[in-house]
Formats: structure tokens, C-alpha cells, sequence
């Protein structure tokens, strides 16, 4: 690769643009996790579950593009936090489906009262037209579809 290349140099630059704003969004929604007592995965998992009820471990691998393994311990503490239960599937009793407590949705609900990634993306937006918010986003999708 020649990094003295302009197109070289432009993607770069994206590419790296695309990092800071994600490590930004993160650290938000870090500090909202922490402030719940959970983990990013534990967040990202109990959120997942409260709008898919009956949600299996392998679908949340699959939809939060976490490994395996991660999302087991995590769903074992979210289990033992009372945050979450498991069942037994009804159509196939070797599948788990998980649920949010009472509890759990307790701390859905505060985070997403929290839900400090979207406050600050709000405040950051104040400043940009519509046009270019959807102009954005077009884009966005135009790059997602050119990467995949």
C-alpha cells in the first residue's frame, strides 16, 4: 500500500473518523453502563433481551456480534443479578430463551433515562441541518453496502 497515494491518505482519514466518533459513542455508553453497575456487554445483552423477548444466547451472538463466550458469562451474571431468567423453549427443550425480570426492566428503563450516547449525539446534531443529517446517514449506508 503506498500511504503517499491522495486516495490512500482520504481513506485513511474516514477510517479513522469513523474510529474516534465509535470510540466517543463507547465511552458515553460506558459511563451509562457503569452507572447501572454493568458491564458494555451486560448493557448491550439486557437491552437486546428487553426488546426481544424470548430471545435465544445464540441470537444475541449473532445480533450484537459478540463471541460466544462472552455473551455466556455475561448472561450467567446477568442471571445470577436477577437481571435476567432463563427458560426452556417450548418447542425444543435443548434451546434457552431469555427474558427480562421485573428487575431487569427496572434498569432498562434508567438506561435509557441515561442513555447518555444519544444525549450527547442530540447536543453534537444541534448544529446540522436535517439535510445533512439524512445526507449523512445516506452515505453511511452507501459505505456499509461498499464494505460488505
Amino acid at each position: 500500500m503506498n500511504y503517499s497515494d491522495e486516495k490512500v491518505k482520504r481513506a485513511g482519514k474516514v477510517v479513522q473518523s469513523f474510529i474516534d466518533i465509535s470510540k466517543a459513542i463507547t465511552r458515553y455508553t460506558k459511563l451509562n453502563a457503569d452507572s447501572l453497575g454493568l458491564s458494555l456487554p451486560q448493557m448491550g445483552i439486557l437491552n437486546m433481551v428487553s426488546c426481544n423477548p424470548d430471545i435465544s444466547p445464540k441470537e444475541i451472538v449473532e445480533k450484537l456480534s459478540l463471541p460466544k463466550s462472552t455473551v455466556s458469562i455475561n448472561v450467567d451474571e446477568l442471571v445470577k443479578s436477577e437481571l435476567i431468567e432463563r427458560k426452556a423453549s417450548e418447542t425444543d427443550r435443548r434451546e434457552v430463551k431469555l427474558k427480562v425480570t421485573e428487575k431487569g426492566m427496572d434498569l432498562v428503563k434508567k438506561s435509557c433515562d441515561n442513555a447518555l450516547s444519544y444525549k450527547a449525539m442530540i447536543s453534537a446534531l444541534e448544529e446540522v441541518t436535517e439535510d445533512e443529517v439524512n445526507a449523512l446517514l445516506s452515505l453511511h449506508e452507501k459505505i456499509l453496502a461498499d464494505l460488505k
